[in-house]
């Protein structure tokens, strides 16, 4: 969330900044709103020094005092009762309204949709096809996932891993975790259900009503995560954190449930896109100054995993129009998938800023006494089911056998072949 100052003190920024990112905002109505607001305000502080005033007459009075004096008290509460009823209404409506205006984005974020993304990075040398092994065909072969029994179970996109996949999903979950606790990450098993609250908080606003990702529990202020940024960012709700005790790096571990496996437009097959996974998240809370350095620390993190599996990328710096409502900036890193011959999405990394901190009222308390909000990043350690993908594409022969990267086989018995 943006504070409604800073928008009006930068209005053409955070006019351009919606457009760039695709929000369609009236910021004249916004600006009106917190305009009547304010003037809502100065006649309910007015009326309460008026109550008080009353008050300090009626107490002075000796004896019975004058019928005018209680007359006067009893229009004042009335008039602010009515009063405070409508500043709560313009409060809620202004907050409602800040809600759906996005961060504001860092100048050398390219300008344009998904296709004015630019590459930053190139690693590895990508495979061509002629012996790749699509994921989905090769662990059907091997009997090491089925997705027909979780569509019985749960529906289209739910699917149970069997067997070396199962292992294969522990061995890369025990890999990333031993690189986020090397670069000093701690590890947290997370919620899997967050509040309203959270969920706003994290700044997961879709453009359109439509476009939501989340699954909501009926009857309840609950909805499962799409990701462990979600309980993380809601981890020091309401706190102010002392100045020394920052930046902090948490890595949380949960499952993942997003709608999205459908998603139009996407690659959507076998494992790549599904309705639920596990995942690896890194996340930060910093100071304002430190989190430009730290969204490179989150991505070279990235990088060293998955140049430790040997699995070629790029990384790209994600244009405007294709960045979320919280992030200033985003990296994506994409593996080379040698059966499609492209490359496809595998993490990310954004540097919020103070945005999902302002939502959720975390701040710090710096050594001159001052108090702020902090800055927050995240970014993927380990999308298992996407791991799952690029490890066999990467990996799987044509005769029904599986190589072991060299950093997975501490945890698969150090196995040469699955």
């Amino acid at each position: 969330m943006l504070d409604i100052n800073f928008i009006r003190n930068n209005l053409s920024l955070v006019e351009e900044s919606a457009k760039e990112k695709g929000y369609k905002l009236d910021f004249d109505n916004l600006l009106s709103l917190d305009d009547s607001r304010k003037e809502t305000l100065k006649k309910v502080e007015e009326l309460r020094k008026s109550k008080n005033d009353n008050a300090a007459k009626l107490k002075g009075v000796k004896g019975k005092p004058d019928q005018s004096l209680i007359d006067e008290g009893r229009k004042i509460k009335e008039e602010l009762q009515t009063l405070e009823k409508e500043l709560t209404e313009k409060e809620s409506e202004l907050k409602t309204f800040l809600k759906r205006v996005p961060n504001i984005i860092f100048d050398d974020v390219p300008l344009g949709g998904e296709e004015c993304s630019v590459e930053v990075k190139k690693w590895g040398e990508p495979r061509k096809g002629e012996d790749a092994v699509d994921h989905l065909d090769f662990a059907i072969s091997r009997d090491w996932v089925d997705f027909e029994r979780g569509a019985k179970v749960a529906g289209a996109k739910f699917y149970y891993l069997k067997d070396g996949l199962a292992l294969l999903e522990n061995a890369l979950l025990q890999f990333g975790l031993k690189k986020v606790l090397e670069h000093g990450f701690t590890f947290m098993t997370v919620p899997d259900l967050v509040s309203s609250k959270v969920l706003e908080g994290c700044g997961f606003n879709p453009r359109t009503s439509d476009q939501s990702d989340e699954y909501y529990i009926e009857g309840e202020d609950l909805a499962l995560i799409a990701t462990a940024e979600m309980p993380l960012t809601g981890y020091h709700m309401d706190e102010i954190l002392d100045e020394e005790k920052l930046p902090l790096f948490y890595a949380g571990y949960s499952a993942c449930f997003r709608k999205e496996a459908g998603a139009y437009g996407k690659y959507t097959r076998g494992l790549f896109r599904v309705h639920q996974f596990n995942k690896l998240e890194m996340y930060a809370f910093c100071l304002s100054e430190q989190s430009k350095e730290i969204h490179e620390k989150i991505l070279k993190i990235e990088e060293d995993i998955w140049q430790s599996l040997k699995i070629p990328y790029h990384i790209i710096n994600i244009a405007a129009g294709d960045l979320g409502a919280p992030a200033a900036k985003k990296y994506d890193l994409e593996y080379w998938s040698p059966v499609n011959q492209k490359y496809q999405e595998l993490t990310s990394c954004s540097n919020c800023t103070d945005f999902q901190a302002r939502a959720v009222n975390c701040r710090v308390r710096r050594k001159n006494g001052s108090i702020e909000f902090v800055h927050t990043l995240n970014g993927t350690a380990i999308s298992l089911a996407r791991a799952i993908v690029a490890v066999l594409e990467n990996y799987a022969n044509s005769d029904g056998t599986l190589i072991v990267p060299d950093v997975l086989k501490p945890y698969l018995n150090n196995k040469e072949v699955l």
